[in-house]
């Protein structure tokens, strides 16, 4: 892990949250995870590593896989 990947990490208004919250039982749970990301000031730094990552589970920068699986194609479809 970088020293800048643990910064926004460190910086993240999840940091010290029951991580639980971050990874709901299903994609209409995650309501509350993405509240918290809306006021996050490095929601951006974290959708781009899940988008980056490909991470499959949980709520990253305020989007689900689903969102972030949209994104991805969007992106594909646009370069």
């Amino acid at each position: 892990m970088s020293a800048v990947e643990i910064t926004w990490r460190q910086r993240g208004a999840c940091n010290g949250l029951d991580p639980a919250v971050f990874f709901p039982d299903s994609e209409e749970s995650a309501d509350e995870a993405k509240a918290i990301c809306h006021i996050c000031p490095v929601r951006l730094s974290c959708l781009e590593h899940a988008l980056a990552t490909r991470e499959r589970d949980g709520v990253w920068g305020g989007t689900t896989e689903r969102e972030r699986r949209r994104i991805i194609r969007q992106r594909r479809r646009s370069a």
